[in-house]
């Protein structure tokens, strides 16, 4: 039988995993609407109320004024990823335990400031620092850290100053929230591909889509797998 984190009721609980699921599938929390259409509740409004109760008892944090604005808290983001890691494992055969066990590996990041016009994302002097953290807080193994400027994904709880873990490549699927390089700049957006062009888009309406015309310089960089708030503090 599954365990339950303490004090959670098994509604509290089943939340808690909806919206574990969705960060580590699709890399975003779900809305209120969502939660509510999964769960049979009759109104976003419900699912509110068990959002507000977990926030109470920090097992998440709430951004004001945010539809995705759900950040599971590290202490709990971290069992569950030591979780898991220990299923992950056990599923092929090992014993898991070493997985399972906190601090037993540790990941160094490197950690990405601003990006100067025209140079790789990796060039050493985009390079801040070098961070070391838990693997097992990412469902994918990221390659690197990027420092969030401005609030244009503020919707999906990507806020600035957050740090977004990114997994380097050069392809992605629609809907994917993707690191973008246009011309000689770069930008973290949701990736959206249409017949004769491609569009970036906000998580906040206060900003507008960018549209990448098919003359325009345009490489994808990576994917967010991952945040981390307040590693610098």
């Amino acid at each position: 039988m599954r365990r339950l984190i303490s004090k959670l009721t098994p509604r509290q609980q089943e939340i808690l995993d909806l919206i574990t699921a969705s960060v580590r599938e699709l890399g975003y929390p779900p809305t209120r609407a969502e939660i509510a259409a999964r769960l049979g509740f009759r109104s976003a409004n419900a699912a509110e109320d068990h959002l507000q109760a977990l926030a109470r008892k920090g097992v998440i944090e709430l951004t004001p004024g945010a539809s995705r604005g759900i950040r599971i808290t590290d202490p709990h983001r971290e069992r569950a990823g030591h979780e898991r890691a220990g299923q992950s494992a056990r599923a092929q055969g090992m014993s898991g335990l070493q997985l399972a066990l906190p601090g037993a590996e540790q990941l160094c990041l490197p950690l990405v400031g601003r990006v100067a016009a025209g140079h790789p994302i990796l060039a050493q002097e985009h390079i801040e620092q070098t961070l070391t953290v838990d693997p097992a807080a990412f469902s994918v193994r990221p390659d690197y850290l990027l420092k969030v400027r401005g609030m244009s994904m503020r919707d999906v709880g990507i806020l600035d100053g957050d740090l977004l873990a990114v997994k380097s490549s050069s392809t992605a699927q629609n809907g994917q929230i993707v690191v973008a390089r246009i011309g000689d700049e770069v930008t973290v957006k949701r990736l959206r591909t249409l017949a004769d062009h491609i569009e970036l888009l906000p998580a906040n309406p206060e900003f507008e889509p960018i549209r990448v015309s098919a003359d325009q310089p345009f490489a994808i960089e990576g994917l967010a797998v991952g945040l981390l708030r307040g590693a610098l503090d």
